[in-house]
């Protein structure tokens, strides 16, 4: 049992440091304000390997574990929370894509997916089914060599923009037995997009609802077989839960960083904010339930990556505890900014912002209670 990071893993930590700090903090406020979504910076970013964390060196990924992006998205998200967390989830399409689906459709996308190229979207939310994906309705039938899909998809990051969306869609019969998982490009013939959501955080990056009209998709493009679609997806979701926990864990120690600096300069009853047991006190409890939260995440993730049996469950306890806690701290360096932590021109609101969002995507933290409890509980 090693807790600390190994020389490897120190180099990349360092190199996604040193981008967050000089390629997403200075411009985040900016992105923010303008809800501008910087795509020249995430290729700048998959120029260091980090379009393609866990694919294939073949293909031009990276081939690093779960527990190395947990380090990598950490960093990341210290600069832009926003930012971080897309880039999160255009990885987790392209490990669905060198996991699951076919070497054609590898060869085809993943090397333009790792230079960031192409963008992609994850599609499993619809607008009557969010907490229960296995009742999606968007449907696929079958038309000689092609799949015709309708339907839509909501709060799709990247939704518009991207160029190549991976789709849960209905082939078969109810429940999750019945779903698939197809690779749809943009510019196909019954694709079509929502307007640009306009959202509380998360506003360097496009949510769009993503709509299908006799969509014609060539079966080519199906991801593994029928009916894995659904399995495919929670798999998914194991690694994007630990990515979005460490985006949590990110922003909150930006904020955490923030707090001491600021209560060490500011006075108040003649002496620093910092010579205040009280204060004293909070921060400790910050930076404890902080680190926490960090060692659980790095257990699940070695957990993913070892694909033991109760991954799945360390990954929602670890996304559950991550992600509440990130959002607790940040709200508490507010506080501890006083009215300052309210304006604009501190970063502290952007980041109480962009990680509200994490306690409710990549499954809502009330669902990760109830599968950590079905598992507790399982005969």
């Amino acid at each position: 049992m090693d807790f600390s990071p190994n020389e490897d893993q120190r180099a990349f930590q360092d190199m996604a440091a040193s981008f967050s700090r000089d390629e997403l903090a200075p411009f985040a406020k900016e992105w923010d304000e303008e809800s501008h979504f910087p795509i020249p910076t995430l290729r700048k970013a998959a120029e260091l390997g980090f379009g393609g964390i866990y694919v294939r060196e073949d293909v031009g990924g990276s081939a690093l574990s779960r527990l190395d992006a947990a380090l990598i998205f950490e960093e990341l998200s210290k600069g832009c929370t926003s930012t971080a967390a897309y880039l999160s989830i255009h990885n987790m399409v392209a490990w669905i894509i060198d996991t699951f689906a076919s070497e054609e459709l590898r060869q085809k996308y993943l090397a333009r997916l790792c230079t960031m190229e192409l963008l992609t979207s994850y599609c499993l939310t619809e607008p009557g089914s969010g907490s229960d994906a296995a009742s999606l309705r968007t449907s696929a039938k079958e038309d000689g060599d092609h799949y015709v899909l309708n339907g839509s998809k909501a709060f799709i990051s990247g939704g518009g923009v991207s160029d190549l969306y991976a789709v849960m869609v209905r082939t078969g019969g109810e429940g999750p037995s019945g779903v698939s998982c197809l690779l749809v490009e943009k510019g196909t013939p019954g694709l079509s997009f929502g307007a640009n959501e306009v959202k509380l955080g998360w506003k360097s990056q496009p949510t769009a609802q993503v709509n299908f009209q006799d969509c014609r998709v060539p079966k080519s493009n199906l991801i593994g077989e029928e009916g894995q679609g659904f399995k495919i997806a929670m798999s998914a979701l194991d690694g994007g839960r630990l990515n979005i926990g460490a985006c949590s864990l990110g922003g909150a120690q930006a904020c955490l960083d923030l707090a001491v600096n600021y209560v060490k300069e500011r006075k108040q009853f003649g002496k620093q904010l910092a010579d205040f047991q009280a204060l004293q006190f909070r921060l400790a409890d910050m930076v404890t339930e902080l680190e926490a939260a960090r060692l659980l995440l790095h257990k699940a993730a070695t957990a993913v990556d070892a694909k033991s049996p109760d991954a799945t469950q360390l990954a929602a306890m670890a996304k559950r505890l991550a992600t509440d806690t990130g959002f607790k701290v940040v709200n508490e360096a507010l506080q501890l900014h006083g009215g300052y932590g309210y304006l604009r021109d501190y970063p502290v609101e952007r980041f109480l912002r962009d990680v509200r969002v994490h306690q409710i995507l990549e499954g809502t933290n009330e669902i990760m209670r109830l599968i950590i409890a079905r598992q507790l509980l399982k005969d």
